[in-house]
């Protein structure tokens, strides 16, 4: 009989080993390629279920992973997870009878992995003994613990007027060439968390290696782990590669850790999701968007958040189409998430940055992780920020005459100290007290 008073060292091995168990195939299940059409391949067996993770040897000898994804009549629809050229007719299939598991532990920080979790930073094997399911489950509502403390991310203009909350999710909503990448470079730098969990994900090949050694660099690295799934991979394993990093995030979450979830970006997840729907015949919705696009951005999402243990602050990069915040992809996420930080392309073209907009940002925990003081100076000065931009154009064609509203005076006077306290250097770190205390000073003013 187990002691019922085992240490918690002991229970914590006992799980590991269990989950290692749980994760081995017992019965091996094949079949054979019959077709191959697109993105989708046919067939005959074996006898799986959705989401089964198998293995198709090609026609030179090589095992290529794939997941099944669907049915029709007595074939099953499979999507691959690697290249596929040499698959042919006949082609022997196996299930392994059990969704994908990502190799998980404390062995995987400082270390770039792909869309399955295997290293690709050439330093060799992770060595980890712990796995976890990739298509896990969100915590329960009545289980999740109520968002109170504050989560400094080290930007100043999120610190101080959108401030974030330990296992809040917020989006970061941007058009290309606003600085969204080194952004988030910058809060994975920065950022109170231990640990950073980033997906990369659609990203161009070019742009991984500059975001690790120059937006991520080494401090923020080595308490990081990368995932990596480049713009072109197959569509399947971009929505995978956002699934893993969530997993590996759950992970660390569950030893007690703080952890900083960012997925750059979600709308690349989302239009992976919709190539991977179309391929099986699923109609399009809005915009070309599958249903199945808008189901699974509440599934992914909501796995984010306050465990039992730890946390997970989840920071989703969107990539608005033509400055469109309503596009299909844009309103979904926004309705899901906690909040979200609007990059806007005037501020760039003012030259401040990080760009953020602190107007059309909001953060909805931020009321219950501030203090009243902060929280009033927060308002004062987007009070004061909203009435200059209001008057911007009387402003600059010089046809305000001072004196006519006493709260356009005050703006006019503090508008330099309010965009120098917006813009920061992508090597400052703000620190959060003194955040607050230079808010107070601007809004006191």
């Amino acid at each position: 009989m187990p002691n019922e008073r085992a240490s918690p060292a002991l229970s914590r091995r006992m799980r590991r080993y269990h989950a290692s168990l749980e994760a081995c195939p017992t019965v091996l299940m094949r079949g054979s390629v019959k077709h191959v059409t697109g993105l989708v391949i046919e067939a005959a067996g074996p006898a799986g279920g959705i989401g089964d993770a198998c293995v198709i040897r090609d026609g030179r000898g090589r095992d290529v992973p794939a997941e099944i994804v669907g049915f029709r009549h007595d074939s099953i629809l499979l999507m691959p997870l690697g290249e596929v050229e040499s698959l042919r007719p006949g082609c022997p299939v196996t299930c392994e009878g059990m969704p994908l598991f990502v190799p998980v532990g404390p062995e995987m920080l400082g270390r770039v992995v792909d869309g399955l979790g295997a290293p690709i930073d050439g330093k060799g094997p992770l060595g980890c003994t712990g796995r976890r399911r990739v298509n896990g489950a969100s915590p329960h509502p009545l289980a999740r613990t109520p968002i109170s403390q504050p989560m400094p991310t080290g930007i100043r203009a999120i610190d101080a007027l959108v401030t974030a909350g330990r296992g809040q999710r917020i989006g970061v909503f941007a058009s290309a060439g606003l600085g969204k990448s080194t952004l988030l470079g910058q809060i994975a730098r920065h950022s109170a968390a231990d640990v950073n969990v980033i997906g990369l994900i659609g990203e161009r090949g070019r742009e991984v290696r500059e975001f690790i050694e120059r937006n991520l660099g080494e401090e923020g690295l080595s308490k990081s782990v990368v995932v990596v799934v480049t713009s072109d991979q197959h569509s399947l394993l971009r929505v995978k590669g956002a699934m893993v990093a969530t997993a590996i995030a759950e992970h660390f979450r569950d030893e007690g850790n703080d952890v900083m979830l960012v997925v750059d970006s979600i709308t690349r997840v989302a239009r992976a999701q919709r190539e991977t729907g179309l391929s099986i015949g699923e109609p399009p919705a809005t915009r070309g968007y599958t249903p199945s696009t808008f189901a699974l951005l509440p599934r992914l999402l909501e796995r984010a958040g306050v465990g039992e243990r730890g946390s997970i602050t989840g920071v989703y990069a969107v990539l608005v189409e033509g400055d469109d915040m309503d596009e299909p992809v844009s309103d979904a996420v926004r309705s899901i998430l906690d909040g979200h930080v609007v990059l806007s392309r005037k501020l760039a073209e003012r030259g401040v940055y990080p760009a953020i907009d602190v107007l059309q940002s909001v953060s909805r925990v931020m009321p219950a992780v501030v203090s009243p003081g902060h929280l009033r100076a927060a308002l004062r000065f987007k009070e004061l920020l909203a009435s200059y931009e209001e008057a911007r154009d009387l402003i600059n064609l010089g046809a305000y005459a001072r004196g006519s509203n006493p709260k356009i005076d005050k703006a006019i006077a503090l508008t330099d100290a309010m965009t120098a306290f917006q813009s920061q250097g992508t090597d400052e770190a703000a620190d959060y007290e003194k955040t607050k205390e230079a808010l107070q000073s601007i809004a006191v003013a």
